[in-house]
This record gives structure tokens, sequence and C-alpha cells, in this order.
């Protein structure tokens, strides 16, 4: 089956390789840039992502930002609602990459609040309705040379801020999220991403099989650190918002 995929963040270290097996899968592949990309659009601005959503099937998210709080909320988290909002209730898939440990408030969360954003932009895609797959993959490219055997964890428990916390291959990445939008057992799934030692599979379909699905805003063995009772009301306005749109 061949999907028409906006991909958000085409331009980055993960994006790229998401075109290229995208592409290689048989997908057209349409990435979105503020500048140079096949279409325009602005993920602080979501009055621009309207051409970019037209006609598609399925969104990769794998943008992200560095810095202070108010990019992760901008970017990270915005990026997000306004890609939502600008397809509304029509049916696409999503699959959006955000990070192992996303649901962990202390530490090295506690400066920017760079997880808090990410889990609320994961919190938005499970209320749009869409059917989604949720990646959060661990530390880019510290395998060692046999280590690509994948590995599907929930709970999200690995909380060291480090490596410790589990490595993957950006190229295995791109991998797990082209395939998730094709596949029946990925759809509303949400999972740590991390490699162990040994060869790579080629059919991951058993590995989404075995995942437990969610069932509300969160992932689906999650800790409640973030209640929705603390959250700010700007957020739980907007995942309002997109609850409506899905209908």
């Amino acid at each position: 089956m061949s999907l028409n995929i906006l991909l958000v963040g085409g331009t980055g270290s993960i994006g790229r390789h998401v075109a290229r097996i995208a592409t290689e899968a048989g997908h057209p592949v349409r990435v979105l840039s503020r500048r140079g990309g096949d279409v325009t659009g602005d993920l602080t601005d979501p009055s621009t992502l309207t051409d970019a959503v037209d006609g598609v099937d399925a969104v990769v998210f794998t943008h992200g930002t560095h810095g202070d709080e108010a990019g992760f909320r901008d970017v990270d988290y915005g990026g997000v609602r306004g890609v939502l909002e600008a397809i509304g209730d029509r049916p696409v898939r999503i699959a959006l990459m955000t990070a192992i440990g996303v649901t962990y408030r202390g530490g090295y969360n506690t400066s920017n609040r760079a997880h808090d954003w990410k889990r609320r932009g994961e919190r938005l895609v499970r209320a749009s309705g869409h059917p989604y797959t949720i990646v959060r993959p661990g530390w880019f490219d510290y395998n060692d040379d046999d280590q690509h055997e994948l590995v599907f964890l929930q709970g999200d428990t690995r909380t060291a801020g480090s490596p410790a916390d589990g490595v993957i291959a950006r190229a295995q990445i791109a991998q797990v999220l082209v395939s998730a939008l094709t596949s029946d057992a990925a759809v509303g799934k949400t999972f740590e991403l991390v490699a162990e030692h040994g060869p790579a599979q080629s059919d991951l379909d058993p590995l989404f099989a075995a995942l437990v699905p969610d069932t509300g805003l969160d992932g689906a063995l999650d800790a409640d650190t973030q209640p929705l009772s603390e959250e700010p009301a700007s957020v739980l306005a907007d995942l309002e918002r997109i609850r409506a749109l899905a209908g």
C-alpha cells in the first residue's frame, strides 16, 4: 500500500533517513520546511500548514528543537497541534517520534521542561482520533557494531538521562516509523525503542503486535507523573479543540 506522506522534520538527522526509507518502500514523500523543502510551512504559524497537509495519507513527525522552554512549546508541541488542526477530521495515519524518558519529570527535565511539551504533543495525537503510533527512541547511534536487534519497551521506566537508558541507530528509528504506517498491529501503540546485541529483524509486525494498546491520553503503561488536573488551561483547551475536530 502506497501512502502520500508529509514529513515534518525532514531536514533533520532522522528525517533524512525517513525520506529515503519511505521512498524506497514506494511512498511519495513531501518534506515540510520553512524554506527549501517540497512544501513551505512554519510550525509556529498554523495558518501556513494548510497546503502542506493537502492530499496526504500520513504524517511522520521527527521534528524537534533545542533551547529554552518557549522553543519546545512552540515547535515540539505547537508543531503537532498545528498540523493536526490543519488536517481536521480527514483520516490520516500519524507516526510521532518523541524520546525515551519523556514521562520523567525529575533531573534532566527540570531546566527547560522539554519532555513535558513532548508528552503534551503525544496527548494531542491520542486525542485526535487519527490512527497513530508513537515511538520514543533511545540515544541515537551509540550502538556497538553487533547491536541492532530491535526491542520495544513500555512504561517509560528508563530515566538515567544517558545512553544507559538504551541506544538505537538513526536509520532503525526511521525504519520503525515508516513500518508503523502500514502495520495494523502498530495502531494505537506507544513504546520506547532500543537495540540490543543481535541482528536486526526484517518483520516488525510481531513486535508491534506484542505491545499493549493505549486506552487514554497517555501510553498504556505510563505512570501518571503529569496529571491533567495540573496542566495549564491553554493545554487543556488545545486537547478539547483537537478532540472536537475528530468529531
